[in-house]
């Protein structure tokens, strides 16, 4: 919605109105305004158009997180490296229905950009040995099984992996 920069300006903006709060002895208002200042420095570093994303992706509406997606213009300087990475794996979720490779391109960014969670990580690497297994390139997709099965520690992910094993040996 706003620009990053913009947004810690306008943090920077209310923080400094708190501390003119504290020193005329309205603590309350200082405390509320650093609370306020809170949300756009949180806002910079998770961006509101992906939060709402992902809140359609729990959803299963794909076509209402592609939506919130596409509010977001230019991403390459509207987006900080790590949301650029969600922005691209939220992309590839939606595209492993329908078109592989351009899922595929997208989770390979988003890999090389980054994510923060092990989890995410692990799920992006899972379904691109899922790709990789669909394209008959076994030994691909059992590298990434394999690094998909070390990042996932809390185990989530166990059941997808021994049933893309059980195919692989089928292939």
């Amino acid at each position: 919605m706003f620009n990053k920069i913009f947004k810690l300006i306008i943090a920077g903006l209310i923080i400094a109105f708190a501390i003119y709060q504290f020193i005329e002895g309205e603590i309350g208002n200082g405390i509320f305004l650093l609370l306020l200042s809170s949300i756009f420095i949180f806002l910079y570093y998770r961006n509101e158009m992906i939060l709402l994303a992902f809140l359609r992706m729990r959803k299963q509406d794909m076509i209402g997180t592609q939506k919130w997606l596409n509010k977001i213009n230019n991403p390459e300087t509207a987006l900080t490296v790590k949301q650029q990475g969600y922005y691209n794996y939220l992309h590839g979720i939606i595209f492993s229905q329908t078109n592989l490779t351009q899922a595929e391109k997208y989770f390979k960014k988003a890999l090389k950009l980054g994510l923060t969670m092990d989890y995410d990580i692990a799920m992006a690497k899972l379904s691109l040995a899922g790709i990789a297994m669909q394209k008959r390139r076994k030994r691909e997709a059992t590298t990434l099984l394999q690094e998909a099965k070390k990042l996932d520690k809390n185990n989530m992910l166990t059941d997808q992996i021994k049933m893309m094993q059980q195919q692989m040996k089928k292939i």
